[in-house]
């Protein structure tokens, strides 16, 4: 399949784009502008024809309502750095609200009059909360502290719910150290307890002919492309390891990589491969040409392509979470998602409309029953080396 679609684009070096098409993870601060200025999505229409038809597949709606809610959303991802500016200390969140189709801001009830105005005017919708974002990073900043057992799963802000959330593994709750870990987060934080059905795993897998790039004898998806090469997960590959392709013709080396703590890594890319400004839609939907990289709000739709399972779609469920992987790795400043993910998948693209998100790190479940993914945030990955997004 690979084959006859890189034939049919005549773009032998599109592997190296690999199989990223839908997928997306968190930097460093949600809030935080990159250091590379993203680029602005295109005004004339909010996505290609395959996104609409994903997005009718994917979230039950018309035609007109895919367009509509990707307007909506593109126009949130644009008011935000505006509106959180005008909130100013009483700061409490932000998220896209599907139903109203609007950014919401959440602020503390000491905000001052001129101030909810001031939010309202940039377009988004006001929300008063007990605890600002800055009081709410930092009780979870004191949960990163803690050691965490292995049946925690993971633990973020939730911004709509104004807590921080930690989500147990299923059957764990009872266990001791769990409830240990529990009653010192709840001595740090306003905290809400949520059980999940079973412990992240990272999605790196053996070696399976026909896919996007192999390390040893690992197989992950290639993320986005940068120029002088490509963007991926860390626990892919570590920095100085050599890189093939699906054909087994050698593409590049790990220039960087960083794994637990962060997950991100880049390849550059040689040897005849290039880079191109593209996703893989894998036939689901016509390949995405990527142009920014806009942080999605929370509630936003996202879609993730993978070597494995290929394309699907879901919600930004929060950004800013620590992950404790099944292996004891742990993980910060991740996105989650509602987006299915399996293994093989791992490095693959997260885009929102045609704004590039980030790279699957890992999550929970299957395409078959459902999960929860994580990714790293492009924007965190391009600060970290310096790198520039390529983009049409």
């Amino acid at each position: 399949m690979r084959r006859s679609r890189l034939r049919h684009l005549g773009l032998a070096g599109l592997l190296v784009l690999g199989s990223l098409t839908a997928v997306g993870t968190l930097p460093a601060s949600a809030a935080e502008a990159p250091a590379h200025s993203p680029s602005t999505s295109s005004s004339e229409q909010p996505a290609s024809a395959g996104l609409l038809d994903a997005m009718q597949q994917d979230f039950g709606l018309t035609r007109a309502e895919a367009e509509h809610r990707l307007a909506a959303e593109r126009e949130a991802t644009g008011i935000e750095p505006a509106a959180r500016r005008a909130a100013g200390k009483a700061f409490g969140g932000s998220w896209f609200d599907a139903d109203a189709g609007k950014l919401t801001v959440a602020v503390t009830s000491d905000a001052a009059p001129s101030t909810l105005q001031a939010i309202r005017a940039t377009g988004a919708q006001v929300r008063t909360v007990e605890h600002s974002a800055q009081q709410l990073d930092a009780a979870k900043a004191r949960l990163d502290r803690l050691d965490a057992p292995a049946g925690v799963s993971s633990w973020r802000v939730d911004q709509a719910a104004n807590k921080v959330v930690v989500d147990v593994v299923a059957g764990e709750r009872a266990d001791n150290d769990v409830q240990g870990f529990l009653e010192q987060a709840r001595e740090a934080a306003p905290v809400a307890v949520r059980t999940v059905p079973s412990a992240p795993r990272t999605f790196a897998a053996g070696t399976v002919g026909g896919d996007p790039y192999y390390t040893g004898n690992v197989r992950c998806s290639i993320g986005f492309s940068v120029h002088g090469g490509f963007v991926t997960a860390g626990h892919c590959g570590r920095a100085g390891a050599g890189v093939s392709g699906w054909d087994g013709s050698y593409i590049g080396t790990f220039q960087g990589s960083s794994f637990p703590d962060n997950d991100y890594a880049w390849v550059s890319v040689g040897s005849g491969w290039w880079t191109v400004p593209v996703v893989l839609g894998w036939g689901t939907v016509s390949d995405q040409l990527v142009r920014g990289s806009n942080v999605a709000p929370v509630g936003a739709s996202i879609c993730r392509s993978g070597s494995t399972t290929h394309w699907h779609c879901g919600t930004v469920l929060a950004h800013n979470e620590t992950v404790n992987y099944s292996d004891g790795s742990v993980v910060h400043q991740l996105t989650k998602t509602s987006v299915c993910a399996e293994g093989g998948d791992s490095g693959g693209s997260f885009i929102s409309g045609d704004q590039a998100q980030g790279v699957t790190s890992g999550g929970w479940g299957n395409c078959s029953s459902g999960g929860e993914t994580w990714f790293q945030p492009v924007n965190e990955i391009l600060n970290r080396y310096g790198l520039t997004l390529h983009t049409a």
